[in-house]
């Protein structure tokens, strides 16, 4: 039996990946990636969505303060114009990896980018989470991981988390002015039964709201890492979270279908859908990217 769901699913575009929600306050309106599909999404206010085809894999999608925005794709950073379908990479610290692949990303409170790679197999813990200013240039923070998911950024900007989703584990590291993440520590420890940590996001109060992946939900953690509450979906694969909408009090899913076989697909009709919830709490507007 389904769990009975507190999200509404408004976008049922059955994305093979869907990923990277961000909420763009320039155009009142949400982007999202389907990565495996090659597709780029936009739902404005009136409910309307747009989709475009990638050339890339882009596996997130975050607006720059200059206009545009910038991608983390299957080639490296890129430049990107959805509307034009343009992508020109500025950006790729791993050459000599060409299997690894950027995953999610994020922006901290000074608009410095910070983005982890992953080996698209998900066999090789070829990922690392890097650091990128706004000249483009690059710093490695953290390496060997198996899957990369969800940077997010306390309220005051001091606390860096970061999933190691195939590990089951979300770290916190401790972030000075300079954008330098030390002291690197188990933040949260997950166990069988309760999926993998993937996207995620921070209220206004501090907390973390992580979407879990084959975990029919999305929880909700004190700054201390304690469960506050869960929030079920009606779909298996829940992949990452964002706060929009006036006042940043809808929190915004998205979901998966690969590796769903016919049964399960047919038992999770909006899988690959776009989800909303009226949060209990507000979230913060993020920055975009100086760069």
């Amino acid at each position: 039996m389904l769990p009975e769901s507190q999200f509404t699913c408004i976008a049922d575009v059955k994305a093979v990946l869907g990923e990277g929600p961000v909420w763009v306050e320039r155009e009142k309106a949400l982007y999202w990636v389907d990565i495996k599909g090659r597709k780029i999404f936009r739902r404005c206010a009136d409910g309307v969505v747009k989709r475009w085809d990638t050339p890339l894999r882009v596996g997130s999608l975050i607006p720059r303060s200059k206009g545009g925005f910038v991608a983390g794709t299957d080639e490296g950073l890129a430049e990107a114009d959805p509307e034009a379908g343009q992508y020109r990479v500025i950006a790729n610290p791993e050459p000599a990896l060409p299997d690894n692949r950027f995953n999610d990303a994020k922006v901290d409170r000074a608009g410095r980018l910070w983005a982890g790679t992953m080996d698209d197999s998900e066999t090789q813990s070829t990922g690392a989470l890097y650091r990128f200013d706004s000249a483009h240039r690059w710093t490695t923070v953290d390496s060997h991981y198996a899957v990369t998911n969800g940077p997010a950024f306390s309220p005051a900007g001091d606390v860096l988390y970061h999933n190691d989703s195939a590990r089951q584990l979300t770290y916190a590291f401790d972030l000075d002015a300079g954008g330098n993440a030390s002291n690197r520590r188990i933040f949260a420890r997950y166990g069988e039964g309760d999926g993998y940590p993937d996207g995620m996001t921070v209220d206004r109060e501090g907390c973390l709201w992580i979407a879990f992946w084959d975990g029919w939900c999305v929880r909700r953690l004190s700054p201390g890492g304690e469960l506050l509450a869960t929030f079920s979906l009606p779909v298996q694969r829940p992949t990452s979270c964002a706060f929009g909408g006036d006042g940043f009090n809808q929190l915004f899913v998205t979901s998966a279908r690969i590796g769903l076989d016919e049964a399960e697909r047919a038992a999770q009709p909006y899988a690959g859908g776009l989800f909303m919830l009226d949060a209990p709490v507000s979230g913060l507007a993020e920055l975009p990217f100086a760069g």
